[in-house]
């Protein structure tokens, strides 16, 4: 198979970074409910907004959210600030804080400065609809 194509890439390694992995959108909120497949513990899953249709798998630790470009989870647009929010997957399950920023974090409508999260839950950060599953531990 020739370097670059979608099975190899260019520098000839096979694609090892399971982060993030297409997934076709459905209508909102069709992630309510179900578990990502070949995914272990949390993900988030891009129901609307410019990364719609990507999930974005949790590891152990805190994810930093934001449009700044060193986030672990850039959410580029000016709706989103720079340094929005953090996902932490811990013992406790997965909890999201919001940083101060200025339009806030939404979970399934109300917006939250920190909040603890389940399978199911809509997460809004500006223009981006986040729904939190759980994958096959």
């Amino acid at each position: 198979m020739p370097a670059g194509s979608l099975d190899q890439p260019e520098n000839g390694f096979p694609e090892s970074d399971p982060t993030v992995a297409y997934m076709p959108a459905g209508k909102p909120g069709a992630a309510s409910g179900r578990s990502v497949a070949g995914a272990f513990g949390w993900a988030l899953v891009f129901e609307s907004g410019p990364l719609a249709g990507l999930t974005y798998v949790l590891g152990e630790g805190d994810t930093h959210a934001g449009r700044d470009p060193d986030s672990d989870l850039v959410l580029d647009d000016v709706t989103v600030s720079r340094h929005h929010a953090i996902f932490t997957v811990d013992e406790g399950g997965l909890r999201v804080v919001d940083l101060g920023s200025l339009n806030g974090t939404y979970l399934n409508g109300e917006r939250h400065d920190t909040a603890q999260l389940e399978p199911a839950d809509e997460v809004i950060i500006g223009k981006f609809q986040l729904v939190v599953a759980r994958g096959g531990v």
